[in-house]
């Protein structure tokens, strides 16, 4: 398969969000005389934010509740009487001025360019974090168009995110596509239930026990160049 447009996710596959989000917990946890170092304080956000986010995979949360709502319930668990919404309000902005990308990533945005592929970023997030942290980076000029799942109402892995950015491209050619993540569950099966090609990102090389099963398989984003060089010799043969 010869491929035009390389679809991306962005968190834990271009940019490195766990760091991003780290900084941006350890300066809100101290803003309320809480001891950033505290696993525990940490495991209890931690665990309320991955809820709501495979909450909002399933559709059962939009993104605007969401921001509010986990700090909502940490607050509640740390018996903390402050106001949510200024809390992530606070969060958010911190958020959106941490900005770390893998290595490799620019090289890779850099060989895809030169060899004629076309870039856009499909990706679950809110607006302000996720073109907060692109436009501070180095990989900001090479998107044609960034789809994040708040400006369309839907969130991978719900056709709704594809087929709104089939309209940013331009295109609607599934066969020239492919979708490149580390998330089975939302970049994988979001693909699979729009009809396009994916490839796992999987630099930790951890089983799929899922059912969801990818076109490709990559360890290192370097490795995306032999996907491509392949599908182009498959091509023409």
């Amino acid at each position: 398969m010869s491929y035009e447009w390389i679809l991306f996710d962005l968190d834990e596959t271009l940019f490195d969000f766990k760091m991003s989000e780290a900084r941006a917990l350890a300066y809100v946890i101290s803003s309320l005389n809480l001891d950033p170092e505290d696993a525990g304080i940490i495991d209890c956000y931690n665990r309320i934010n991955k809820g709501l986010w495979k909450e909002l995979e399933q559709g059962l949360i939009n993104s605007t509740d969401l921001k509010v709502e986990r700090f909502r319930r940490f607050c509640q668990e740390q018996k903390l009487e402050e106001d949510a919404q200024i809390v992530s309000d606070r969060y958010i902005q911190s958020l959106s001025e941490h900005s770390y990308v893998f290595e490799g990533a620019l090289e890779l945005l850099q060989y895809l360019k030169d060899n004629g592929y076309r870039i856009a970023a499909v990706t679950n997030g809110i607006k302000q974090v996720q073109f907060g942290r692109l436009n501070r980076s180095a990989l900001k000029d090479f998107f044609e168009a960034v789809i994040v799942s708040e400006d369309t109402g839907f969130q991978k892995p719900q056709p709704g995110i594809f087929e709104h950015a089939f309209t940013q491209i331009g295109s609607n050619e599934k066969e020239k596509m492919l979708m490149v993540g580390d998330s089975l569950t939302s970049d994988i099966q979001g693909g699979n239930n729009i009809g396009i090609d994916t490839c796992w990102y999987n630099p930790e090389r951890l089983p799929n026990p899922t059912g969801i099963v990818p076109t490709y398989e990559i360890h290192k984003l370097d490795e995306l160049k032999s996907v491509l060089q392949r599908g182009k010799a498959k091509a023409r043969t």
